[in-house]
């Protein structure tokens, strides 16, 4: 199929919710457009996969508050990382059938038109995260959805979370907490603690069925669903008499306060991401209460902000780990997919309300 056999549509922000509320399915438009024209130098991809994660709810607001992406103007298409296929080519590098990944920044639209030369000039040269890639991993080829999550940068985010945060020294038994732990995130980063060498892995989550799938697939010791449980804190000491050596964050918020409660002298908050703050007019990290702060220095507690993108020297030989770990079986992984493009704000909003198992993925070309 070429583009010019397919009707272009895009997503776009048609008004913004709020810096208070919940994201939408009313923030989102969507609109034919025309098929973008290929012109030298330039290849037309249609849009295979596109991935939807917490941190793009800041783009929502005028300020993200961050400095590593941008607000979305009203109007504007969306954007995330995506991975795609070329049905035109004008770039002699680049064939038509290739398999393309793009991070960050891969418009929410079904035919897109890249220039890969002016996107590589663009690219921080450290990071290299908005540069156009071509796909070569024969699983990734067959599998295109794994570059958005376990073998992209949310696998990335994880591992190197887990390996320059955590502190976790095989033959320890140390005991990692894993918050939104059958997320994305989450799934991979309670997996990968336990091949790093802790003792044990605690995930917390939302359903009954994110537990039993964390303990009985992934392998976690034991999965506590914080809507039921009446006393998180009194969950944990039960189940970690030990006390806490590390605590992977993806939550913040009153758990994260009840996790830090049962940490160690010495220990690591992983402060990966705050979901449970997103919709809440605050900065980032939010900040916490007094009680929770004097803990962190009477126990000498490290929690410092952690971003993936500050490690990029590391991410060529994580993403070899992850995909021979994946191979020989060790990382497991589970995607949530919504089929078709026009259905991306239900998949957002899907995501922002813990519907998903896993990673949440858009697959565009149904």
């Amino acid at each position: 199929m070429t583009a010019q056999e397919g009707q272009n549509i895009r997503i776009f922000l048609r008004n913004r919710p709020g810096e208070s509320n919940p994201v939408s399915i009313e923030n989102f438009g969507i609109e034919t457009v025309t098929i973008p024209e290929c012109k030298e130098g330039e290849i037309i991809a249609k849009t295979l996969c596109l991935s939807v994660d917490p941190y793009m709810r800041v783009q929502f607001n005028a300020d993200p508050g961050v400095a590593y992406v941008n607000s979305w103007q009203i109007g504007q298409t969306f954007n995330g990382s995506g991975t795609g296929v070329i049905v035109e080519s004008k770039d002699e590098s680049f064939r038509l059938g290739d398999i393309l990944h793009l991070p960050l920044c891969w418009p929410f639209q079904k035919f897109v038109n890249f220039n890969p030369q002016a996107l590589l000039s663009n690219a921080d040269p450290t990071i290299g995260l908005h540069a156009l890639q071509k796909v070569e991993s024969e699983i990734l080829k067959k599998h295109p959805s794994l570059i958005l999550g376990l073998l992209g940068v949310t696998g990335l985010t994880a591992i190197l979370g887990i390996r320059e945060k955590a502190h976790i020294i095989p033959g320890k038994n140390q005991t990692v907490i894993i918050s939104g732990a059958a997320g994305a995130c989450g799934t991979a980063a309670g997996q990968i603690a336990k091949l790093e060498g802790c003792g044990k892995v605690v995930g917390i989550c939302g359903t009954d069925e994110k537990c039993k799938y964390l303990v009985d697939e992934l392998g976690f010791d034991v999965a506590i669903n914080y809507k039921t449980a009446k006393n998180i804190r009194e969950k944990l000491l039960e189940c970690c008499p030990e006390g806490v050596d590390a605590y992977f964050d993806n939550v913040g918020g009153d758990i994260s306060n009840q996790v830090i409660k049962c940490m160690n002298k010495d220990s690591h908050v992983v402060l990966c991401g705050q979901i449970s703050q997103y919709d809440k007019d605050l900065p980032y990290p939010p900040p916490i209460p007094d009680e929770i702060t004097q803990l962190l220095k009477q126990n000498n507690i490290t929690r410092e902000r952690y971003t993936v993108l500050n490690y990029p020297e590391k991410f060529q030989e994580s993403l070899v780990q992850l995909e021979a770990w994946f191979k020989e079986g060790k990382l497991k992984n589970r995607e949530t997919f919504e089929m078709g493009l026009e259905n991306a704000g239900k998949a957002f909003v899907s995501m922002m309300t813990g519907k998903n198992i896993g990673k949440q993925i858009i697959q565009v070309d149904v």
